[in-house]
């Protein structure tokens, strides 16, 4: 009867010894100070000196969970006002569910409106088998899976992760690279940090980081270096203007209106 016993007892010791040989979680860990829930951002889109239209960045008031993770919902919407809303309407929405401890996107919506084309799509993605399912509304395209490198990110999700860097210790010319996954395609995307400078935006004149992603030849931008993305210089480090110098002209993208940060924003008095 003891030794019974003393089996039983060996079970769940067993099971402890075991377990240090199991596979663990090997989600990459990030630390986040610079965003929360129900942070918001407000911004106008200018094409030259013309209004042409609003977006919102967001994060939502609560934690989701997917896939029992609890995950950020981040929403990227943008649409064009006045004349602009006239002649080519857009009404896009990039929503992202990032991996609270990895800052990596657990489930990645976007849904495009742009004169009449329409598309909306799901990707799921699986980082411990380093694989997406991507869901199109297009019939033809469900359930594709394809390929991904370790820790791929969203178009969301990648300038989340850039807030969490420590861009006070980068040295102008210092490069961040990440690799991401959009529709159907990987894409590298090499950032390079161009130093501290004032910008003046409808919020007010804010201290901010330069940071530049290099882009692939096209026929919408000009040169590799044809979009700059300012970050607020403080712990937020919020986006706080956009540039993109276009074949067709310029475009300014600029905070307007803020609610949630968890710092005070640097605004120059």
């Amino acid at each position: 009867m003891r030794v019974k016993h003393q089996l039983l007892l060996l079970v769940p010791l067993l099971g402890l010894v075991l377990s240090g040989f199991a596979i663990n979680d090997t989600l990459r860990t990030v630390k986040n100070d610079s965003f929360a829930p129900g942070e918001v951002l407000q911004y106008k889109v200018h094409y030259g000196l013309i209004n042409a239209g609003e977006a919102t960045i967001h994060v939502a008031p609560n934690l989701q969970r997917i896939n029992n993770r609890p995950c950020y919902q981040t929403t990227v919407s943008g649409k064009t006002v006045g004349s602009f809303d006239f002649f080519h309407r857009v009404r896009d929405t990039w929503t992202s569910f990032i991996d609270t401890s990895s800052m990596l996107p657990l489930r990645f919506h976007r849904n495009i409106e742009e004169g009449k084309y329409r598309r909306k799509e799901t990707t799921d993605f699986d980082h411990y088998k380093n694989q997406v399912v991507v869901n199109d509304s297009r019939d033809e395209k469900k359930n594709q899976v394809f390929k991904v490198p370790d820790n791929a990110q969203d178009m969301v999700s990648g300038f989340y992760y850039l807030r969490t860097l420590d861009l006070n210790s980068f040295k102008p010319g210092q490069t961040v690279r990440m690799q991401g996954f959009l529709g159907d395609e990987v894409f590298d995307m090499t950032v390079t940090y161009r130093g501290k400078t004032t910008v003046e935006t409808k919020a007010g004149k804010i201290r901010a980081h330069r940071l530049v992603p290099r882009m692939p030849k096209n026929k919408l931008f000009s040169g590799e270096d044809a979009i700059s993305v300012y970050f607020s210089d403080d712990e937020n480090k919020i986006p706080v203007m956009f540039q993109a110098e276009m074949f067709v002209g310029s475009v300014k993208v600029d905070l307007y209106k803020y609610n949630g940060l968890q710092a005070k924003l640097n605004v120059v008095k």
